[in-house]
């Protein structure tokens, strides 16, 4: 079975990587097109299609961490991997290279053998019991950390199936905790940063428009945003209106004008909406930067 779903992977268009959980970037370069909405809080992205061939390959989502006025949350980068995505998107987890320096990893090192698909369980393969409990990390720590797999694992896979690690061919305990039988995701708002910029891609090279979008969940659906400039003074801003809020995130999406604005380099910054004026912790920013070309 884990082959014939490698095999189907694989086959499908780069478009498909982004399915109703984890719709493909909106623009940059490791996009595929977006595709509509996403069962865990982030649904369709409008979609560009590349002006210029793009390199072989598939478009997964990939969790990692990053501090918010809540503590740590996920947030989602879009990466193009080659091979099996589910064995890809695993690895990018417990490598942690991270395109965005904001963001980090909780997996201390380490491999997966591999990823398949067995009865409706994703099952991801240790060698060893390294990771059997948290170690260094704290128990809340060793919680997000699995949830970095499960959301990449199920996002890559395109199906909210659960998580189970074995070693030796058997269930086994991740960061403390017991998989067996598959670990589900855990709830978006507990878990996932609140605003997430999918377009800019960090490092991308824009031109006269800038096309920002993502996910939030904020005020009302407001989706502030500001540019900046090198010494962190604001250039630009406005704010973007989400397709709604309160229950899960939404997508957001917005052309802004940049033509004014001198070649160089920016920070693009969105943030959820906050009516409380910093007394509930602020709000929750997530940052990209960029070159004006």
């Amino acid at each position: 079975m884990a082959a014939a779903l490698t095999t189907a992977l694989l086959a499908l268009p780069l478009t498909a990587c982004g399915s109703d959980d984890d719709p493909a970037p909106a623009s940059g370069a490791a996009e595929g097109s977006g595709t509509p909405s996403r069962g865990d809080g982030a649904s369709a992205e409008p979609s560009t299609a590349p002006s210029s061939p793009e390199p072989a390959g598939t478009t997964v989502p990939v969790y990692y961490v990053g501090d918010t006025p809540q503590g740590p949350r996920l947030f989602r980068e879009f990466r193009r991997v080659t091979g099996d995505p589910l064995a890809a998107a695993a690895a990018l987890v417990t490598d942690g290279n991270p395109l965005d320096p904001d963001y980090r990893t909780l997996f201390p090192g380490g491999t997966f053998t591999s990823v398949a698909v067995e009865d409706g369980v994703i099952v991801a393969t240790r060698d060893d019991r390294d990771w059997q409990t948290p170690g260094d990390l704290s128990e809340a720590d060793g919680a997000l950390a699995l949830q970095q797999l499960v959301y990449t694992l199920q996002g890559a896979l395109q199906q909210r199936l659960p998580v189970e690690v074995r070693v030796d061919g058997e269930a086994d305990f991740l960061f403390g905790t017991d998989t067996a039988g598959g670990v589900a995701n855990a709830a978006p708002l507990d878990t996932l940063g609140l605003v997430n910029v999918t377009s800019p891609e960090e490092g991308a090279s824009v031109g006269a428009t800038l096309k920002a979008s993502g996910v939030a969940s904020s005020f009302e659906a407001t989706v502030p945003w500001r540019i900046l400039d090198a010494d962190g003074n604001a250039v630009l801003d406005g704010f973007a209106t989400a397709e709604g809020w309160i229950d899960k995130l939404y997508p957001w999406s917005t052309g802004i004008d940049v033509s004014a604005l001198a070649p160089g380099d920016y920070v693009f910054e969105a943030s959820t909406d906050d009516p409380s004026g910093g007394e509930g912790g602020g709000p929750t920013v997530d940052t990209k930067d960029f070159t004006v070309s």
